[in-house]
């Protein structure tokens, strides 16, 4: 005999009701694991409290597409490798992450197959970039990130033996007229040691060098597919956001290119990078443009810039998960909360 719709969905609602307790037990249990590690502090349970909304909201997103897809496994908390989830919030939250700032860490759950639950990876925001080279930088200078427009004056000053400091000459000729642009730097000034300052300049080509392979065109301009009756009915040029994902490229390279001091490692940063790494690798699916049928009406991750973009193509009743080519043992769950272009 079947079990009524009604009665299986107040049975998962009863299961869940509970599932914020269960979260924060185990974060608890986590933050205690260590020798003389101590409970969680006001800000550090905050922080945790702020990772359970997050993450619950995103499940909801994914667990409403889901339900145009019965066949595939529920994508609810009872659902989630509870375990990793911990160890990933704790190490997040101590180094000071917040998913609730914008551009800070972006919980990015995906089905794995060989376990048969959801597991939730972090990738942080170009902001997060730079708390974790703050944290564990070497020698952490001053960062300053410019875009440069045609309108401007740019010069470069670099090191040789009649110069002992890199610098450079920048001047904003006309604030509202700036021009396009034609490139962008990054200046790392050490105070007290100006031998050692490093300037970086980036031409256009440059930037859109690493720009993902699959740009969202909602935040890097350029065409972007439409639908009617759940078809594509043809292109239409979206202006985008160039100059703040141009901004946040290089920024995310300035803070990138900041030796870690191996002395600082702990095993927040280990858990952390090791998650960031192992879904790097794989050219993420969450790069994968939603330019088919089985792609639409998903949301996906700029890996570049951290921005997560909502796809709201209304074009398959299908299911919200998709592998990319080489990701034989992944399914990635392509949803999020909307980061915006924003700073």
């Amino acid at each position: 005999m079947s079990v009524p719709a009604t009665t299986e969905t107040k049975d998962l609602a009863i299961a869940e009701a509970t599932v914020s307790e269960r979260f924060m037990l185990k974060v608890i249990n986590e933050f205690g694991s260590g020798v003389g590690e101590v409970a969680l502090t006001k800000f550090q349970k905050r922080l945790a409290q702020n990772y359970f909304m997050s993450i619950d909201s995103i499940l909801k997103k994914a667990e409403a597409k889901r339900n145009k897809n019965k066949e595939q496994l529920p994508v609810i908390w009872q659902n989630v490798n509870m375990e990793d989830l911990a160890r990933g919030v704790v190490a997040a939250a101590r180094i000071g992450l917040d998913p609730m700032e914008k551009n800070h860490i972006n919980p990015i759950p995906y089905k794995n197959n060989n376990t048969g639950k959801y597991d939730i990876t972090f990738i942080l925001g170009y902001f997060g970039i730079e708390i974790k080279a703050v944290k564990y930088g070497l020698d952490v200078p001053d960062v300053t990130v410019e875009l440069v427009y045609s309108n401007d004056k740019f010069r470069s000053i670099k090191k040789d033996r009649n110069n002992k400091v890199e610098s450079f000459d920048f001047e904003i000729v006309n604030d509202f007229d700036r021009g396009e642009i034609i490139g962008g730097f990054y200046y790392h000034d050490y105070p007290g040691r100006p031998e050692k300052n490093k300037l970086v300049v980036f031409t256009k080509k440059d930037i859109e060098k690493r720009k993902p392979k699959y740009a969202s065109p909602e935040f890097w301009g350029g065409e972007k597919d439409t639908w009617e009756n759940g078809k594509k009915a043809g292109k239409e040029q979206v202006e985008g956001w160039y100059e703040r994902m141009a901004y946040k490229t290089i920024y995310r390279a300035a803070y990138g290119a900041i030796p870690i001091d191996s002395q600082k490692i702990d095993n927040d940063y280990m858990v952390l990078n090791q998650a960031e790494q192992s879904f790097a690798i794989e050219e993420p699916l969450a790069q994968l443009e939603a330019d088919t049928s089985a792609h639409a009406n998903q949301d996906y991750t700029d890996i570049q810039t951290g921005e997560i973009t909502p796809q709201d193509n209304p074009a398959t009743d299908k299911e919200s998960l998709s592998v990319q080519a080489g990701a034989t043992d992944q399914d990635y769950l392509q949803v999020g909360g909307d980061d915006g272009p924003g700073f």
